[in-house]
């Protein structure tokens, strides 16, 4: 199998609901997203993708929707006070957000939106919250 990476960093908050250290409190990373797509065969010149295609379907919706902001879990008991203080840059997720979770959604929610265009599948995302720490979600 032949695939294509790409990756874009991006700064956002979060805060890990239920946690047993320090990640239970309001706290942010630089995080480096790194994207896998593959396809069944490769296009006329050889590619996978062009990598600007990853660029702007997956980089720039990276930017647009989580980039300096601070996700929040739907069902957090902080929602509704960092809502009056906040606003526009919280970022309400449907499950706690933890680097599993979020590479979880990028390659089943995000991914098949933003890639419908394209004779390509995002088939796995990589989070980094640090240089040493990172989650990958796979199909």
């Amino acid at each position: 199998m032949i695939v294509a990476e790409r990756y874009h960093d991006i700064s956002c908050g979060h805060r890990v609901v239920g946690h047993e250290g320090k990640c239970r409190f309001l706290h942010g990373h630089n995080y480096r997203i790194h994207f896998t797509v593959a396809a069944h065969e490769l296009d006329e010149i050889g590619r996978v993708v062009d990598f600007s295609v990853i660029k702007s379907a997956l980089c720039e919706w990276l930017e647009e929707n989580f980039d300096h902001k601070f996700l929040i879990w739907e069902k957090d008991e902080l929602l509704t006070q960092l809502q009056e203080i906040a606003g526009d840059s919280l970022v309400i997720v449907p499950f706690n957000p933890t680097a599993e979770h979020l590479a979880r959604y990028l390659v089943e929610t995000v991914g098949p939106e933003q890639l419908k265009a394209y004779p390509v599948q995002l088939i796995s995302c990589k989070i980094e919250e640090t240089a040493k720490c990172s989650a990958t979600y796979s199909l």
